[in-house]
């Protein structure tokens, strides 16, 4: 049985605040009845901005990214390229398809790009332009025509190094807007900003709740919650690495669980107490301390086969595997949001420099779906087509007879009328219809 060394004090929910549910659901009817007006007073009253214009104008854009040291463009371009490449081989592997299932009968998809996506890059403590990277250079490699990407201003000033990624990365409009009223302007539309047909990115619990609440209305990237990081270790990981590595994912903020679960209790005891010896010097410990005090979990385990089930029963977001074969992985793990395989890499390298997406499924949902890749900018569509007159002829037959054992006799007669315009066949119902009589 595996044993903790540290336990989680309190658990971060599934469920969401019915304040917070109530207050998003408010901000956004409000968007949707009076438009810019209201988006306008959310600005004013959570981020004290009140431009003129939510939307930057090109001149105003070039003139941030020219006051940005060339070194921040320079990295900007490279992380960029980073992203693009691996997009864009992502989006080559996805085939269109057509093939000819029966003599004259051909079925086929096509990959489509939604002609419109959202892209919200948080802001507040941190800007976090690596998620301008995530959101606008996938969509357009995956061919979306129409970007619109928002960000908050940080303490009323505009956050340049967030604009310039923003605009190196392809968006076609960028407003200087944030929190739900940004989200609900992007999904339901205002006077200024044309409704999009599929929103992206990260944001609080305010921002989740709204894309939660939006969904259907438009499309999400996925449901997320607080970032997630599981270190999986045998005997051979480097206890400083692992505690750095840990600590990393913490300063996201108070509520990010950091778990480690090892096959070793030295190595276990040695990453506990230097991240202890960490932690009063990380300049974050206002958010890596709360949440290692909270969520932060240390579980050994009695062999290798119970340290990858208790790993994959976990379903993280990240997992980074210091273990003398970390491939071994690939074959043992089914639920992760982004391995990380090896001491060489690091989730802070996925979050900011590899090329990989960032925004990946928490709370468990890696069971179920994987993170934001070109695939979610992309709708499999699929199309039809009946060459041959004595196949249609024989696919009516079958329509007739399979649509009338679930008494759907509407459907049975579309078939009826390919087997008597193609094959002969004579129906009592199309000789009264063309006669005139009652059918």
């Amino acid at each position: 049985m595996p044993r903790q060394l540290k336990s989680a004090k309190s658990s971060t929910g599934r469920t969401t605040d019915p304040a917070i549910a109530d207050r998003v659901r408010a901000i956004i009817a409000d968007v949707r009845q009076r438009g810019d007006a209201a988006v306008r007073e959310y600005s004013a009253q959570f981020d004290g901005w009140t431009p003129e214009s939510f939307r930057l104008a090109p001149d105003e854009i070039d003139r941030l990214v020219a006051g940005l040291p060339e070194q921040v463009l320079t990295d900007i371009a490279f992380v960029q390229e980073q992203v693009r490449g691996f997009a864009l081989v992502q989006r080559e592997s996805l085939r269109d398809v057509e093939v000819e299932t029966l003599p004259g009968v051909v079925l086929g998809h096509r990959h489509v790009p939604v002609a419109a996506s959202g892209a919200y890059v948080p802001g507040g403590r941190y800007p976090l332009t690596a998620s301008a990277h995530m959101t606008i250079v996938t969509a357009k490699a995956a061919g979306v025509a129409r970007v619109v990407a928002c960000t908050p201003p940080i303490r009323g000033e505009i956050p340049a190094a967030t604009v310039a990624a923003m605009h190196m990365a392809g968006a076609d409009e960028i407003h200087l807007l944030g929190g739900v009223q940004a989200v609900a302007a992007m999904a339901v539309g205002t006077e200024s900003v044309s409704a999009v047909d599929l929103i992206a990115g990260p944001g609080n619990a305010y921002v989740a709740e709204a894309k939660r609440q939006l969904f259907g209305e438009v499309g999400i990237d996925l449901f997320a919650g607080p970032t997630e990081i599981l270190v999986v270790a045998d005997e051979t990981a480097d206890p400083l690495t692992t505690a750095v590595d840990l600590l990393s994912q913490a300063e996201h903020g108070p509520d990010s669980p950091a778990v480690l679960v090892t096959t070793s209790e030295e190595l276990a005891r040695e990453v506990i107490a230097l991240v202890e010896r960490l932690l009063p010097g990380l300049p974050t410990n206002d958010m890596a301390g709360p949440a290692w005090r909270d969520h932060g979990r240390v579980v050994v385990c009695d062999d290798a086969d119970e340290m990858w089930r208790v790993a994959d029963d976990l379903a993280s977001e990240h997992v980074q595997v210091f273990t003398a074969e970390p491939r071994q992985a690939l074959e043992r793990m089914r639920n992760y949001g982004a391995l990380f395989l090896g001491e060489g890499t690091c989730v802070s390298y996925g979050d900011k420099v590899i090329g990989t997406n960032h925004v990946l499924p928490t709370l468990g949902a890696a069971r179920y779906t994987g993170g934001l890749w070109v695939g979610k900018y992309l709708k499999t569509c699929t199309y039809q087509e009946v060459r041959d007159p004595a196949a249609s002829a024989q696919l009516g037959r079958v329509c007739g007879r399979a649509s009338r054992v679930e008494l759907f006799e509407g459907h049975a007669r579309s078939g009826d009328l390919r087997a008597w315009r193609h094959g002969g066949d004579r129906f009592e119902w199309i000789d009264a219809a063309l006669a005139g009589e009652p059918v």
